[in-house]
């Protein structure tokens, strides 16, 4: 297998699941982008994990594909659904400035990047720190709670994804904490989401 061919199809792919939806795409669909960011993360761990042994491995490839991959985004499925009307909204503002400033910090995120066709740590450190910047920008231009929680799930993403960065990998229990605290992040949003709907429910019949 060409490893380093492979790792770079990774981190475009983890680049593009986070570019996309910032820029195109809706609330619906976000649950999808992080599966298949999930799936990028995944196939990175394949091609980028630094000196990891095979059961290292094997337990965090796991934990992305079950968790990241799959149980994450179908509880924010559960939480779209009583939320039909956010569902529709886009996940970032679509207007020149936003666009403009979203561009703008691209631009300088992938400075971390300018040695990529050598180097595939600089290529990663630029798609870390795209995905910072896009996530900070939702934070700041986009109040719909959904969409916070979408931000804040693709912020814990580039955590997983500045392992490979690292001379050698993070120990499981690390893998445990962080894996912890994004199905936490999803469950507990999910919730507070629901009982915004429920208590919100009743001012309509006043």
């Amino acid at each position: 297998m060409n490893t380093p061919h492979h790792a770079t199809l990774a981190l475009i792919a983890c680049g593009m699941t986070t570019v996309i939806p910032v820029f195109f795409g809706k609330l619906r669909v976000l649950p999808t982008w992080l599966s298949l960011q999930a799936l990028a993360l995944a196939l990175g761990w394949l091609s980028l994990s630094p000196s990891a042994d095979g059961l290292h491995a094997l337990a965090a490839g796991l934990e992305i594909l079950l968790l990241r991959a799959w149980l994450v985004p179908h509880i924010l499925r559960g939480a779209l659904a009583q939320q039909p009307h956010s569902a529709q909204l886009d996940v970032m503002p679509s207007n020149l400035i936003t666009w403009g400033v979203a561009v703008a910090l691209l631009i300088v995120a992938f400075q971390f990047g300018n040695g990529a066709r050598a180097d595939l740590r600089a290529l990663t450190l630029g798609v870390i720190a795209a995905t910072v910047t896009l996530v900070f920008l939702v934070l700041a231009t986009n109040r719909e709670p959904l969409a916070q929680l979408g931000a804040l799930l693709y912020l814990e993403n580039a955590i997983v994804l500045f392992e490979h960065v690292l001379p050698h990998p993070w120990p499981l229990p690390v893998h445990l904490v962080l894996s912890g605290a994004y199905v936490g992040s999803a469950a507990v949003g999910a919730w507070l989401i629901r009982g915004m709907q429920g208590s919100a429910a009743p001012s309509h019949d006043s």
